[in-house]
């Protein structure tokens, strides 16, 4: 059983930063994908950044790429998305997920993540 929390959501201005944390259980977090995903009121969630199990391999939606920024440090445990030049579209509740299967690298797919946590608010005001 893997526990993911995320922290580090709150309200900024535009154009502001912030930088949240995924925080895992599990004595083998350093094996597993992990992803962050965001869901804005009334949209479908959607993926934002995923980082494989090395570190090895990134990947972004084309709207964060250069703004955010994915890392991990294994031996604490926690996946950290670094936010900078967050505009109002960029609110949402933002989850994180492991994936600990190790077939994919960095998957975008949501079905590929078997655990998630349970979500930190992120509101930009304009």
């Amino acid at each position: 059983q893997v526990q993911l929390v995320e922290s580090g959501g709150g309200l900024v201005q535009t154009g502001g930063s912030l930088r949240l944390s995924c925080t895992a259980s599990g004595r083998t977090f350093s094996n597993y994908n992990i992803g962050w995903f965001r869901q804005a009121p009334g949209k479908e969630r959607e993926f934002v950044a995923a980082i494989s199990w090395s570190g090895g391999t990134r990947n972004y939606l084309d709207s964060v790429k250069g703004r955010f920024t994915i890392s991990r440090d294994n031996a604490k445990r926690s996946v950290y998305l670094q936010m900078a030049s967050l505009t109002t579209e960029d609110t949402a509740v933002y989850y994180c997920a492991a994936d600990t299967g190790r077939i994919h690298r960095a998957s975008a797919a949501q079905e590929h993540y078997n655990y998630w946590g349970q979500g930190t608010q992120v509101t930009v005001s304009s």
